[in-house]
């Protein structure tokens, strides 16, 4: 019977570097973890990684914070393990940016170590040969291949479907942000005859919505076809698998699926990125039926549902409820969790919830679907949980309860490149696999599964390639070292966040000081009728930072929040304060000024706003 201890989990060998700098911690006191779950993020001047747990048990005890710096043998925690010996000392692993923005969708990959497979012998002959092979043809893979040709390599790009852009532009991103402009738009006028301008209800064409839709598609895909060509990029269509640690064989598709044709042609390269991508999890117990979509099926837009249950309430979901509640269906959404849209902020999501409240008959927390049947009358579902009602009916189901990473459809394994049990694989932070001429990028390395991640990863990867290949040193030296990455759920309003949230700062005990600016008292928020929004920004307020300290985080709520986050990004990459934001001149009246504000919130110096007590 084992019995349990409590361990000092250190920082293992860290390499050449003496010493590293926190920027991110992972658990808190209380969590149960994993062995080789990531602890913390560090970060020298040249590279990022995360430190991996030794051990599984329970975090009792955090002995450091956000901002430490640390060495080799330095305590990070004390962990409560039920037996102290059985898991070596894991060393760290480079990974490519910290995920303190990352959204919620599948569950973070902690990119542990993972025993390498052996590569296969791969004897036959090469239909084609290139200096780079790109395996998939999203946003990562297709600015891969686009940078490495502009730095004059040979690049050949693998991508199964029939048009290039991947999930994020054929069926994801773009296609969404198309019908949730439409939904925007709808939206907003229903408020206008308060204003003195009067428009009838809507008439809904979903024949010619969906024809919007797949032009705009079609528009870009058709673009980045050109540019490839432009490039002299080689495309081949198919399924691509590896035969050795330099052969990849296609497996031919046509169509405007993934219909495998029989044909088959071998690849020989030099380098590879893998840019395979992700795809959306499906409940085991869910009927194979038609009104059980994901949002690859949600955006057909086939018709609009009376009623429409959303399975998470993440991002996607809630983008693609926003949608559908406008062209008239009544939602409702369950979720594990004790909130909607976890990762951002609670203050921020609960004015989003409030304006969003009509749309919803139920929203469901810590509830559990359970169990679910195709009727002749709708998809009945069983719900388990805090807030679950008898079973109910819907006419559409719509499954976003995240996303799980391609690793496991590659054969990676016959060209030796190690590949967790849950699909990810884990690079350094030049985006390297453990095999060093095969690389890997995007929502296969881990959260956060954005597309904005996978384009900076992207261009990394073949920098450092042509760099290699072309005897180019500094191209060679490339790394992937974001401080941040920004995350944006592009419903109404908007929520947008990046960096350290409040929630974090207080889970890790990291003190903090808040400048909030109400959009209340924005000018151009009042003249728009949207004044509910928010922006808040997040500065360092240790006794170190002597009161001057850089900003660490940010998030705003209201309309084109997305537009403006970008701005908070560059400031915590630049290192600003609170001064170095307020005294840069805003343009007014608009709902950038806000962030200009905000800083000056937490300086003291605002003069929009009413004047703090003291």
């Amino acid at each position: 019977m084992s019995q349990a201890h409590l361990i000092e989990v250190k920082v293992p060998d860290i390499g050449d570097f003496a010493e590293v700098t926190i920027i991110e911690v992972l658990v808190k006191p209380g969590d149960t973890i994993k062995a080789e779950q990531s602890l913390i993020t560090v970060e020298s001047d040249k590279a990022s990684m995360e430190i991996p747990a030794s051990h599984a048990g329970v975090v009792k005890e955090l002995k450091v914070k956000l901002g430490d710096a640390v060495k080799e043998g330095s305590v990070l925690l004390m962990l409560e393990v039920a037996d102290a010996t059985e898991v070596p000392a894991t060393a760290p692993v480079a990974v490519a940016a910290p995920s303190a923005s990352a959204p919620v969708s599948a569950s973070p990959a902690a990119a542990p170590t993972v025993a390498a497979p052996t590569a296969a012998s791969f004897a036959g002959s090469a239909d084609l040969e290139c200096d780079m092979l790109v395996l998939g043809a999203g946003p990562g893979g297709y600015s891969a291949a686009f940078r490495a040709a502009d730095l004059g390599l040979k690049v050949i790009l693998v991508e199964r479907y029939a048009t290039l852009g991947g999930v994020c532009l054929n069926v994801g991103c773009i296609p969404s942000k198309a019908l949730l402009h439409v939904a925007a738009v709808m939206d907003e006028v229903k408020h206008f005859d308060s204003l003195g301008v009067s428009f009838g209800e809507p008439v809904l064409d979903i024949n010619k919505l969906r024809t919007h839709k797949e032009k705009v598609v079609g528009k870009l895909t058709g673009g980045l076809a050109a540019m490839a060509k432009m490039r002299k990029v080689t495309v081949v269509r198919g399924y691509g698998n590896f035969v050795g640690a330099n052969h990849v064989e296609v497996n031919e598709t046509s169509g405007d699926a993934q219909a495998q044709t029989g044909k088959k042609q071998t690849i020989a390269f030099k380098k590879c990125i893998i840019a395979a991508g992700s795809q959306a999890v499906r409940l085991p117990f869910m009927p194979e039926d038609p009104r059980v979509v994901d949002s690859t099926g949600a955006l057909n837009l086939k018709e609009v549902p009376k009623r429409m249950l959303i399975l998470g309430g993440g991002i996607i979901g809630l983008e693609m409820g926003t949608v559908y509640s406008t062209l008239g269906a009544r939602l409702d959404v369950v979720e594990m969790m004790d909130g909607l849209m976890q990762g951002a902020d609670r203050d921020l999501v609960k004015i989003w919830q409030k304006m969003n409240a009509p749309r919803f008959d139920n929203i469901m927390l810590k509830t559990k679907t359970v169990a679910a049947k195709a009727t002749p009358a709708g998809i009945e579902v069983t719900f388990e949980g805090e807030g679950a009602p008898a079973p109910q009916t819907y006419d559409l189901v719509l499954q976003a309860v995240g996303r799980t990473p391609n690793g496991k459809k590659l054969s990676a394994d016959k060209a030796g490149v190690s590949v967790s049990d849950r699909g990810f694989i884990p690079v350094d932070i030049q985006m390297r696999t453990n095999v060093p001429h095969i690389f890997a990028i995007g929502d296969i390395v881990g959260q956060p599964m954005l597309a904005h991640k996978a384009v900076h990863e992207a261009h990394v990867a073949a920098e450092v390639i042509a760099g290699e290949l072309l005897g180019n040193k500094e191209l060679a030296s490339a790394a992937f070292n974001a401080r941040v990455i920004p995350s944006v759920a592009y419903t109404d309003p908007e929520i947008a966040w990046v960096g350290l949230t409040e929630d974090q700062a207080k889970a890790q005990g990291i003190k903090v000081k808040k400048g909030l600016f109400p959009w209340t008292a924005s000018g151009r928020a009042i003249a728009n009728g949207r004044d509910e929004g928010v922006t808040k920004l997040l500065f360092d307020d240790s006794p170190e930072a002597h009161g001057h300290g850089k900003i660490l985080g940010g998030g705003m709520v209201g309309t084109h929040a997305g537009d403006m986050i970008g701005e908070v990004a560059l400031a915590i990459e630049m290192g600003a304060d609170a001064i170095d934001i307020g005294k840069t001149i805003h343009p007014h009246p608009t709902l950038g000024e806000s962030i200009g504000m905000a800083a000056e919130v937490a300086h003291g110096s605002c003069t929009d706003l009413p004047p703090s007590r003291k």
